[in-house]
């Protein structure tokens, strides 16, 4: 089915139903309960899901199959926002153009920081992936203040020409007329379930970016990627040059990455210099590492693991806390809130970082190797009880 395999198939299948049924997957608790705090079903946080899911897709092809870890990636995340808005500001709101101005020139910037930074490898490459984003950085805040006005980052203002737009145009980003924060609400009783245009337009560009990536995956480009992160140095002495091979991973790294800075900013037409930040970089990279690198579907779950600790557990604040505890003694409430909120609320980085060092340590592999544990510890039990059934049905002698 569309050139892959049964189990690549079953994979995107799995990452459609996901993606499609997100507004109901990801609401499970009433909508007026205590437990209503963990839905995140609500559009903003849907769409962080996809779009940086995009982003960790990209990184994945260089990172996980080349074995070239950068810290630039997000030069290429903030260059896409800031064509995105271009568009916006010279032709119109649709995302269509914006989108694809996006992906063609943080590939253009890709081939630059590519072809220099791929000269060395191992942690000099990093090194020079990350001097170039800080560069990139430092250029849009402060020097190329026409292009990005600076620190107070890239609007659309009433006064911008335009000149695409219609008189009927919304005046808002859209696609052909349909506005990305358009929605429907579907009340179920107590639940409520958010379907929105912004949220469907970027679910279906990341399952695009997702077979795509399969493709790459499985292809002879691919298996040569592969070669380039098993022993580059014995590949060269078969006479083969990795490095066009290696530079055509970035481009194509780098391609995802402004696609979903044009997603970001098609979702809020805003572009600032700090998408450009290394933080933003080391982001992408604990999203790889957290889902598990090398692997289809890890960038996918680490991105939406990070964002979602990032948008749910930022908000568990002290009177929260002291919501959830007011039925225990004042004295113990205290001291529980206070622990609590050295790991929730403004402290959710230290939880984040504990949950990546645990992972670490006993998942090298990621989430996707959790759940393959998982599922051999199922087969196994499964395996066990069946000569188990079958001898309790044979009949005594």
């Amino acid at each position: 089915m569309l050139g892959i395999g049964k189990r690549d198939t079953t994979i995107l299948l799995v990452v459609a139903f996901m993606a499609l049924a997100a507004p109901i997957i990801l609401n499970p608790f009433p909508a007026n309960s205590a437990m209503a705090q963990f839905n995140a079903g609500y559009p903003d946080l849907m769409q962080r899901f996809v779009i940086f899911g995009i982003f960790a897709i990209g990184f994945n092809i260089l990172f996980g199959l080349t074995g070239y870890l950068s810290f630039g990636h997000a030069a290429f995340l903030g260059a896409g926002s800031y064509a995105a808005v271009w568009m916006f500001k010279l032709l119109s709101f649709n995302v269509i153009p914006a989108v694809l101005l996006s992906i063609v020139v943080a590939a253009l910037f890709s081939v630059l920081i590519g072809f220099i930074s791929l000269r060395r490898s191992g942690i000099y490459f990093s090194i020079l992936t990350l001097a170039f984003a800080q560069m990139s950085y430092n250029l849009a805040y402060s020097v190329l203040t026409p292009l990005t006005n600076g620190e107070t980052g890239l609007q659309v203002y009433t006064s911008d020409p335009q000149y695409l737009r219609g008189e009927g145009d919304p005046i808002v980003t859209h696609l052909f007329g349909l506005e990305m924060r358009a929605k429907e609400t579907l009340e179920l009783g107590p639940w409520a379930f958010d379907f929105s245009v912004g949220y469907y337009f970027c679910a279906i560009l990341m399952l695009i970016s997702f077979y795509i990536s399969i493709r790459i995956f499985r292809s002879p480009f691919g298996l040569m990627l592969r070669a380039v992160k098993s022993n580059n140095h014995r590949l060269s002495y078969t006479g083969l040059n990795s490095r066009p091979y290696a530079l055509t991973a970035f481009i194509i790294s780098g391609a995802y990455a402004g696609l979903a800075g044009g997603l970001l900013a098609a979702m809020d037409p805003l572009a600032g210099a700090e998408r450009m930040q290394w933080t933003a970089s080391g982001e992408v990279v604990l999203m790889t590492i957290l889902g598990g690198a090398g692997t289809l579907i890890g960038p996918v779950l680490g991105a939406g693991f990070i964002k979602y600790c990032e948008n749910i557990f930022s908000k568990i604040n002290e009177n929260v806390l002291h919501s959830w505890f007011a039925a225990l003694p004042d004295g113990l409430e205290t001291g529980l809130v206070w622990v609590a909120s050295k790991f929730v609320g403004e402290g959710w980085h230290l939880t984040l970082g504990l949950m990546f060092m645990l992972v670490v340590i006993f998942l090298p592999g990621g989430l996707v190797e959790g759940g393959q544990r998982i599922g051999r510890a199922l087969r196994r039990r499964r395996g066990q009880d069946e000569p188990g059934r079958s001898a309790a049905k044979e009949p005594a002698e």
